[in-house]
């Protein structure tokens, strides 16, 4: 029995790269095809979308004296190359997968539209929403927080490399603690670093609950399906 019927997964572009420095490892790639087709094979909808920092930042591009708009657009194309690779994956495992993207790339992949995506949902497809907000300015947090209420998911589920919320960041402090639960509110009093404020705003008020779990440790995706408590949940 599952516990949620339809799911934005938002992954990030850096997670793609495994143990390289720089681009995309197939392991990585076929591991997270093979963690998504388990939900698919549930009867989950499933929408995804994939950051694109292990091609380009466009926050690093700035940095470096890049035009902040012309970084952005950069950065929207790196999540398309990265959605592209995971729908080709997709379909090795034969799960039939859509991509849109916020940016027209014909003919690439049809651009998003909400009674698109949610239609391909519907009839079983897995959609993979690349390109970002289509707008520059707004990180793939906010286009997963976006798209998330777009097509009305249960939950926008957020795979890292750490198994939740702590009190601080685990990997520079052993004595922080993972909280299973916290609401909204104690994030924003805590000023705990989950998502931009962009996003974490549109969650909050468009009442979309996030789960920031470890996408790396095999089974995590389904037992979160099911109802298990797995990382940590942030909800009203």
């Amino acid at each position: 029995m599952r516990k949620y019927n339809r799911v934005l997964l938002k992954l990030s572009g850096e997670s793609l790269m495994g143990d390289q420095q720089y681009g995309i490892d197939p392991m990585m790639l076929t591991r997270y095809a093979d963690e998504i087709k388990t939900i698919v094979n549930e009867g989950v909808q499933v929408a995804i979308v994939i950051g694109g920092g292990n091609i380009f930042r466009g926050l690093q591009g700035t940095a470096n004296g890049m035009d902040r708009v012309q970084g952005d657009y950069m950065g929207m194309l790196a999540t398309v190359i990265n959605s592209m690779a995971l729908q080709q994956e997709l379909k090795k495992t034969d799960v039939k997968t859509t991509l849109l993207s916020g940016i027209v790339i014909d003919p690439i992949c049809s651009s998003m539209s909400r009674s698109k995506a949610i239609e391909l949902l519907e009839e079983g497809q897995v959609v993979i929403i690349s390109g970002g907000t289509g707008n520059p300015f707004f990180t793939t947090d906010s286009a997963s927080a976006l798209r998330g209420v777009e097509i009305m998911a249960d939950v926008l589920l957020k795979g890292t490399r750490v198994d939740g919320v702590y009190t601080a960041d685990p990997e520079k402090d052993p004595k922080a603690v993972k909280y299973d639960t916290i609401t909204f509110t104690e994030v924003y009093e805590k000023s705990l670093n989950i998502m931009d404020m962009t996003a974490f705003t549109l969650c909050k008020e468009n009442k979309l609950p996030i789960i920031v779990f470890d996408m790396n440790k095999a089974g995590n995706l389904l037992k979160i399906i099911k109802g298990e408590n797995i990382g940590t949940l942030v909800n009203e």
